[in-house]
């Protein structure tokens, strides 16, 4: 499973994001996808951790929650559509 996390400022890096998934368990994969024409954040990452309860805490404990100046949206990632 992988977590979304929406409403992510436009400074967050991906070491920030590290710095708090941390606290959650082993992360596994950290992508925080940017805008091709300007490099810019797009303000939402997807954060995949090495267990379904790590991730389900994570997401209990920070959705909604102030960071950076922003209240995080969290939710289970859908899977991407077959195109």
């Amino acid at each position: 499973m992988t977590i979304y996390v929406g409403n992510l400022s436009y400074k967050a890096t991906e070491t920030d994001l590290r710095d708090v998934f941390s606290d959650y368990g082993e992360i596994k994969r950290v992508v925080v996808p940017t805008d091709r024409e300007t490099g810019r954040v797009r303000g939402f990452a997807f954060i995949e951790l090495d267990q379904v309860q790590s991730e389900d805490s994570a997401i209990d404990q920070l959705n909604g929650a102030e960071w950076m100046g922003r209240e995080l949206r969290l939710n289970k990632a859908k899977p991407k559509p077959d195109q």
